[in-house]
Order: structure tokens, then C-alpha cells, then sequence
């Protein structure tokens, strides 16, 4: 295409898109991380608004036509994915038991810092009561948390999720993490043992 006609197509709907829907889905598909409807209503020069009702016609459609794939929006962003009852198929199929899992210390060590973040690894440590350097590391290397500055006291590093482990969990924030309140000692005593355990290893 040449320049001209680059700057042709821009200046048409959407884009040059046959439709709305069109340009939406084809922008979702390129993209790398989940896109917001801000930023999809930009990229197509629309009402955020009408960008938005879109999204939910899209997504409602394909759930109702049982698609092999669902649109939505999670980690601030939409973005496609298989659909949930194909699941077995594709266990069957592209995972075959190969794909890269996490191990128990690590799934451990995740929900910690899902629901105490953020939070040193002294803390994590007293928490589960092993060390848990390793582990953090492999969690850092897949995405799934970040360092989130110091702590104000010790200064020691303090790690938080990231928007790709919320993405992976299909959820669009923390709030929607499970209630496990119920499995829990009260939070104040949990505090006190753990700053008791934890004081000056951090």
C-alpha cells in the first residue's frame, strides 16, 4: 500500500474496517496485551461509548453462537480466548501434560502474595515457614509479580502481582480474587505473629 493510500485508509471508517465489529476484533488480535476501550475507541476514531457497546454485542454473540473462543475483558483490557468448554479438547491436544506448571511451593508462595501484597520475602517466608528466595525468582521470571518499591521500615524489597497474572486468572482486579477470609486466623493476631517472627530478617 502506498503512503497515499495509507492516509487514504485512515481517513475512511474505522479505518477502512467493513465494520465497527470488524476493526475491533482484527485490533484485539494483533495486540500483544489486552486492550482497553479507550484505547480500541482511538484507534478507530469512535465513541468510546459506542466501542464499548460493541465489545459487549461481540462478546455476547459469540457466547450465544457457542464459539470455540470468548471475548473478554480482564487486567483492564479485552482480549480473546478459548472458549471454556473446549477445554478438554485442548488439554487433550496442545498441553498433553507438557506444559510448564508451577509446583506447590510456588502456587504457595503466589496465593501469599496475591492476598498480603504487598509483602517482603521475610514475611512470605514466615508465612510458609521455608525460604522462599527460589521461588520468588521463578515467579518473577513468568510474569506473574513485580517488585513494588521498599519497605518503609526494613527496606526490603516488596513484591506485588502483576496485570498478567491477572490476566491468567481471568479476572479484571484483586477484589474478584475467592473470599478465603473463613481459612484464615484473624488478621491483627497473623500480623502480630508474623512481625514477631519476621523482625529483623527482612
Amino acid at each position: 500500500m502506498t503512503e497515499t493510500a495509507a492516509e487514504d485508509a485512515q481517513k475512511l471508517p474505522w479505518g477502512g474496517a467493513p465494520s465497527l465489529g470488524a476493526a475491533i476484533e482484527a485490533l484485539i488480535l494483533v495486540a500483544v496485551e489486552p486492550m482497553s476501550a479507550i484505547d480500541l475507541a482511538q484507534a478507530v476514531d469512535a465513541p468510546v461509548a459506542e466501542v464499548e457497546g460493541t465489545l459487549a454485542a461481540l462478546s455476547g454473540e459469540y457466547e450465544q453462537q457457542e464459539r470455540g473462543f470468548a471475548l473478554r475483558e480482564v487486567a483492564g483490557g479485552w482480549r480473546f480466548y478459548t472458549s471454556p468448554q473446549c477445554a478438554d479438547l485442548l488439554q487433550g491436544w496442545v498441553l498433553d501434560g507438557q506444559q510448564a506448571r508451577l509446583t506447590q511451593a510456588a502456587l504457595e508462595t503466589l496465593a501469599v502474595i496475591a492476598y498480603r501484597q504487598p509483602v517482603t520475602r521475610a514475611r512470605i517466608s514466615a508465612i510458609r515457614g521455608v525460604n522462599v528466595d527460589g521461588v520468588v525468582r521463578t515467579l518473577i521470571s513468568r510474569g506473574l509479580i513485580t517488585e513494588a518499591g521498599t519497605d518503609p521500615s526494613s527496606q526490603a524489597i516488596l513484591y506485588q502481582t502483576t496485570a498478567y497474572f491477572l490476566e491468567r486468572l481471568g479476572i479484571a482486579n484483586l477484589e474478584e480474587l475467592p473470599d478465603i477470609s473463613a481459612y484464615l486466623p484473624d488478621l491483627t493476631e497473623l500480623d502480630d505473629i508474623l512481625d514477631s517472627v519476621s523482625a529483623g530478617n527482612d
